[in-house]
């Protein structure tokens, strides 16, 4: 059953991200395993009333999407050869609603994000650090490609971002107008293009591969970049004529290391770019959307972690003409980042108390009124949009998978679409723990239990971030298959959990393996103390910041729990700081590294440790799971096995970086880690499988 459980996972079409217009068209991207079942695909299907209408199909994967309100949609994909293979670069499409897509454009570095306002589409382009121009762009990236050169020498931080390298090309902003008629859309059949996608009336859906000079795909839309301030592109938001975006761009200056500067840009090339708000070290600005009438738009304030301050995220309306900005609902204890119902009202959606929530309130409000959601329900939403003045969203839970939604802004009322993507069934039960922390704080966890009476086997989850909360549906440390397997799954949320007000934040933000440590015994003391809970046979695992979390209990609760798994974990807090791509890390933990450092308490480590890292993991970098996995060796306390080797083992991912994404490697890493646990837990054997070598 186990297995079936992974693969019934694994193998489920995804809702993987919602695109909306004003006019209330609804367009859902969904993932779901390739024809190999190696790797996903995504594809667009369109949610009309109550009709789901497929918009592309084939082997190529969909990328950003920018609908319009005419019916056409515009997206970009890599073309697929006939041996099956895509092209290095995505190139960008536009699909009629009635035929076939046609390429519109094609350039080295293909099409990032796409944003489609006032007759202009915006791109967001990979270009060449010395080009002016795409002709340039082209010559230079040619240039470079034939002199076999892939060096990119820097002189900012960071030069990677999680499982990417940076450079040596800068990402900027670029218009193209776009086609008065819709002539060289209904053209399509007779240029005879096949593209990635197509709405089944006419022709294939796969790519012919065909990039000669001959190629039937014509350049339609040419792209005149953006004159962009200083730095490194972080966001972006663009207004809804098309003429103004508003921009962070991170630059290192001084001792401050790639902070975002906020910039209003004339995307039309009349004004030079303005800096609104330049970030410093306690205070960082990100761009929101422009309100309506376009005089005002929405940014992020986050006052940043230091040694002295936690982390806090607030929203303000700023005014563009001069400058000035007002807090959004300063009396509301939750962060959110707030779009636009209309001029005068906003919509936002939060983490609250391990569900989630939609508010709703007026610009000049001191807070809002929850809309949605709640602590009295089970279901978290997020990604709100507005469509046809009504709130689209994505529901999910703990235990269910991702659907969307529309709720309604004058009741509430929440409607179930249809849903283009696959229900997971899930086995089990679902309720809540409860505990009181050393300092009086009120605690919860969500208590996945399987079926039978008990008592069963425990795991607990400790969450990363560590800004998060356990209130939503995951595909990476889904509880369902733990639970199909007969685990009890304890998903706990201590101090730095967000949707529980900033006092949450702070109780934990300067002793990472203090309160939130704390916190997580004493929600599992009580889970313990329950009939159905076996307190003898329990486990510990967690990934990111809960790997961290995973690496300290292993050191400070000696043999309490049978074995231990942490993926992608900081190990050494110090080195960490110097070697990961989070400029944010290093200063705030100076004065915690003494004190609150795994690595310092290794030789108290008794029970076995499951150690699992992706290489191409930049966030926490591959050094610390070899770091651990040699302290283990050398200095952990651990029997070793009758044979006298060590019973810790290291699932390593050469093609992973912080999140196992590839259909392949995921089913590895549940059936290894609930492999490790029946060995250690449950005294079970295991056989290596023949796909791990």
């Amino acid at each position: 059953m186990t297995r079936e459980s992974i693969e019934a996972l694994l193998d489920a079409s995804r809702l993987a991200g919602l695109e909306t217009t004003d006019g209330g068209r609804i367009l859902a991207k969904v993932a779901s395993p390739n024809a190999k079942g190696t790797a996903y695909r995504t594809a667009l299907v369109e949610i009309d009333g109550d009709r789901l209408l497929p918009l592309t199909r084939g082997d190529a994967s969909i990328g950003a999407v920018a609908a319009a309100e005419d019916g056409i949609t515009y997206f970009t994909a890599q073309r697929v050869g006939e041996d099956g293979t895509e092209a290095d670069d995505a190139q960008l499409w536009a699909l009629p609603p009635r035929g076939e897509a046609r390429e519109l454009a094609a350039r080295p570095g293909g099409f990032g994000a796409l944003h489609l306002a006032g007759g202009h589409l915006v791109a967001e382009l990979e270009v060449h650090s010395q080009a002016r121009d795409e002709p340039e762009h082209a010559r230079l990236t040619k240039q470079r490609e034939e002199a076999k050169v892939t060096a990119a020498l820097h002189d900012g931080f960071p030069t990677r971002r999680w499982d990417h390298d940076l450079g040596p090309s800068r990402p900027v902003l670029a218009l193209a107008a776009l086609p008065a008629d819709l002539s060289w859309a209904e053209a399509t059949a007779d240029a005879g293009s096949k593209g990635p996608a197509d709405t089944g009336s006419t022709g294939s859906a796969d790519s012919d591969g065909d990039t000669s000079e001959d190629s039937p795909h014509t350049q339609v839309l040419h792209f005149r970049h953006v004159t962009m301030p200083p730095g490194r592109l972080e966001d972006w938001t663009v207004d809804r004529d098309g003429a103004r975006a508003l921009v962070a761009m991170a630059d290192s200056r001084g001792e401050l290391l790639g902070p975002p500067d906020l910039y209003l840009i004339d995307l039309l090339g009349a004004q030079p770019p303005r800096l609104l708000r330049e970030a410093t070290a306690e205070l960082e600005f990100g761009p929101g959307e422009f309100s309506p009438d376009g005089t005002r738009a929405l940014i992020g304030r986050h006052r940043t972690w230091t040694q002295e301050a936690s982390l806090s995220a607030t929203s303000e309306i700023l005014d563009l003409a001069s400058g000035h900005s007002t807090p959004v609902w300063p009396e509301l204890d939750h962060w959110v980042a707030p779009v636009w119902l209309d001029d005068t009202t906003l919509i936002a959606t939060s983490d609250d108390h391990g569900r989630g929530a939609v508010w709703i309130g007026g610009v000049e409000d001191r807070a809002p009124r929850r809309l949605a959601g709640g602590p009295e329900q089970e279901l978290d939403f997020s990604a709100a949009s507005v469509a046809r003045a009504a709130v689209i969203a994505t529901a999910s839970g703990i235990s269910v998978a991702p659907y969307p939604v529309r709720i309604d802004p004058a009741t509430g009322e929440v409607h179930e679409l249809p849903n283009p993507a696959d229900a997971v069934a899930q086995v089990g039960t679902l309720t809540e723990v409860t505990a009181t922390a050393e300092d009086g704080t009120a605690l919860r966890a969500w208590l996945r239990l399987p079926e039978g009476e008990g008592p069963h086997p425990l795991v607990v989850f400790a969450h990363g971030g560590p800004w998060g909360s356990w209130n939503a549906w995951t595909y990476r440390w889904n509880p369902g298959p733990f639970a199909a397997a007969g685990y009890a799954v304890l998903l706990p949320d201590p101090a730095i959990s967000t949707g529980y007000g900033q006092a949450m934040i702070d109780r934990g933000q300067h002793e990472l393996g203090g309160a939130p440590f704390t916190d997580i015994m004493a929600l599992t003391d009580a889970t313990v103390g329950r009939e159905d809970i076996d307190a003898e046979r329990t486990a510990f695992a967690g990934g990111s910041y809960g790997g961290y979390m995973a690496n300290w209990v292993a050191g400070h609760t000696g043999d309490r729990f049978r074995c231990i798994v942490t993926h992608a974990s900081l190990w050494d807090t110090e080195t960490m700081g110097h070697t990961t791509d989070n400029a944010g890390w290093d200063r705030p933990m100076r004065k915690q590294n003494s004190r609150y450092d795994p690595k310092g308490s290794v030789a108290d480590i008794v029970v076995p440790m499951l150690v699992i890292h992706g290489d191409k993991d930049y966030r926490v970098p591959i050094a610390q799971g070899h770091a651990l996995w040699y302290d283990l060796h050398e200095f952990s306390a651990t029997p070793r096995d009758a044979d006298g080797r060590t019973r810790h083992r290291f699932l390593y991912f050469p093609d992973e970086g912080h999140w196992i994404q590839g259909r392949g490697n995921a089913q590895v890493w549940y059936e290894t880690f609930l492999a490790f646990l029946d060995e250690h837990v449950r005294g079970g054997s295991w056989e290596r499988p023949a796909t791990l070598g």
